[in-house]
């Protein structure tokens, strides 16, 4: 039962009030979907913060993109061992420098007093969810070797089921429960957003 609510009902209620959430938003207050800027409040800290967080999640995101949509090729990809390593450090030094960033911008908005002022408690929800899914991710990328290779074999054709609108939570059953926990983590990401 607890796997049907993870992996078939949570992913569809995710983007259900990510959508109605995102339509209501646009309709009564367009300007909610940034915290408010602090670019003029303090902006070295933001600059190293900002630049190192937003590489950093935008290429870790686009290696599950590429592999969720060719997956494939990147079966293929992987299936050699030197690619595979080097994907594996590239990947695991993306999410350090991503953390670090967004350790930054968390402590920036915590410490500097003017940003703090404009600092809602969603900024710091927000902030904190996408800390903790990056940590996930380190952490998996740490203790559970190979990601790259056994995330084609099993969240792929979970995710693949979702989209045909035919859920399959038995794909995510056998992993761990840290990838479970940052499977839907990322849906959560989507709702809270």
């Amino acid at each position: 039962m607890w796997n049907t609510i993870l992996f078939a009902v949570i992913p569809y209620l995710a983007v259900a009030i990510a959508v109605l959430g995102g339509i209501w938003r646009y309709r009564t207050d367009r300007f909610s979907y940034s915290s408010q800027s602090s670019q003029f409040l303090e902006s070295r800290a933001l600059f190293w913060g900002s630049v190192s967080w937003h590489y950093g999640i935008l290429m870790i995101l686009g290696a599950h993109v590429v592999a969720l949509v060719l997956w494939n090729q990147w079966a293929s990809l992987v299936s050699n061992p030197t690619r595979l390593y080097t994907l594996e450090v590239i990947g695991l030094a993306l999410s350090l420098v991503a953390f670090l960033g967004l350790a930054l911008l968390i402590a920036r908005r915590l410490i500097v007093r003017r940003v703090a002022a404009v600092t809602t408690p969603m900024d710091l929800v927000l902030l904190i969810a996408l800390a903790t899914q990056v940590a996930l991710g380190i952490w998996i990328a740490l203790g559970y070797r190979w990601g790259s290779e056994w995330y084609v074999h099993t969240a792929v054709p979970w995710l693949h089921s979702l989209v045909k609108l035919n859920p399959k939570p038995e794909y995510m059953v056998s992993l761990p429960a840290i990838v479970k926990l940052h499977a839907v983590g990322g849906f959560l990401l989507i709702a809270l957003f």
